[in-house]
């Protein structure tokens, strides 16, 4: 049960895990901590390999922060049962959330492998909408990919109303994004503008018979 000190040189990432996406600017802060306290919490391993290389099943970010931190050696626990892939999703979240399009890419990887939206709704602890939403950050428009990829808007639902826009007026969302004007969905909504109610129909008195 005690954690065992691996070299960082044993391991190896886990090329399905769901995290794709490491901000410099985390893994340096990351980095900063474990100089001064150590990794607290042990990277989860599978057994070692013929190789001898042990595989990551919790812990890229901290494997990847101790290299960046100049450590030989890190705590590890290893872990014969396979990794599970919502739980290595939910591991993530619990530290720093995946990046909208990691849990897009996740999303769509188990519907690839013949899950419901549903399904994966229901073990990732979110609502069909919000799946939906993620799904379609796979396929934006070449404009809101980019605004999407350099932070100009990540949240998933405005994205998912501003591809809605973006079919009738591009030019008004390609205006939009080139702008200073925070991407709200305020700011989406006055794209669309005002939003015009049927006409109530006239109702028409009954005729009366004349008197005989």
């Amino acid at each position: 049960g005690e954690p065992l000190l691996i070299p960082l040189s044993a391991l190896c990432e886990d090329p399905d895990n769901p995290r794709t996406e490491f901000p410099l600017a985390e893994l340096r802060e990351l980095a900063e901590d474990i100089r001064q306290h150590g990794v607290l919490q042990p990277i989860v391993v599978q057994p070692a390999d013929a190789d001898g290389r042990y595989r990551i099943h919790f812990g890229a970010k901290r494997f990847r922060a101790a290299g960046l931190a100049g450590l030989a050696e890190v705590p590890v626990t290893v872990r014969p049962k396979a990794a599970d892939p919502y739980a290595q999703v939910a591991e993530n979240q619990k530290r720093h959330g995946l990046s909208p399009l990691d849990l897009a890419r996740f999303i769509r990887t188990r519907a690839d492998l013949g899950e419901s939206n549903a399904t994966i709704a229901r073990r990732l602890g979110i609502d069909l909408t919000t799946v939906a939403h993620h799904l379609a950050l796979l396929e934006l428009p070449p404009p809101l990919e980019a605004a999407l990829r350099t932070g100009r808007c990540a949240a998933p639902r405005t994205l998912y109303e501003l591809i809605k826009v973006h079919a009738q007026r591009p030019e008004a969302v390609v205006k939009l994004l080139k702008s200073d004007t925070p991407i709200t969905r305020e700011a989406v909504a006055a794209l669309r503008g005002p939003v015009r109610r049927p006409k109530a129909a006239k109702r028409v008195a009954p005729r009366t018979k004349a008197p005989a």
